[in-house]
């Protein structure tokens, strides 16, 4: 049984993948969500680099914060790394994740901190 939920999580993400690449000037943010953290990056798929990442992990709270409100904080830190190489858009890859909880607060910080996806 482990082996068809595996399959089925890897097709998602190659469906939702499948069209999304990103170039320098806009960059393709893929999200990897754990139960404790969330990690964001910018990738650049025509060169094959990472250009900048954030994760849950580096994020300093000034306060005790829920899972939600620290992803929304990785994307305003990642739309601020993504300014300072003069990157205004990007496509947002959720992988295999649905558009909800932490996934969608990781986009909406993105917008919050000034990028367009």
């Amino acid at each position: 049984m482990k082996h068809v939920n595996v399959d089925r999580k890897l097709r998602r993400k190659m469906r939702v993948s499948r069209n999304i690449h990103g170039t320098s000037s806009t960059p393709r943010i893929s999200i990897f969500r754990s139960s404790k953290f969330i990690y964001a990056q910018a990738i650049d798929d025509v060169n094959r680099v990472t250009l900048c990442s954030c994760s849950s992990k580096k994020v300093t709270p000034k306060e005790k914060m829920n899972k939600s409100k620290t992803a929304r904080q990785v994307g305003v830190e990642l739309a601020a790394l993504l300014k300072e190489k003069k990157i205004l858009k990007g496509l947002f890859d959720r992988g295999a994740y649905t558009y909800l909880g932490r996934v969608k607060q990781v986009a909406e910080g993105l917008r919050e901190g000034g990028l367009q996806i």
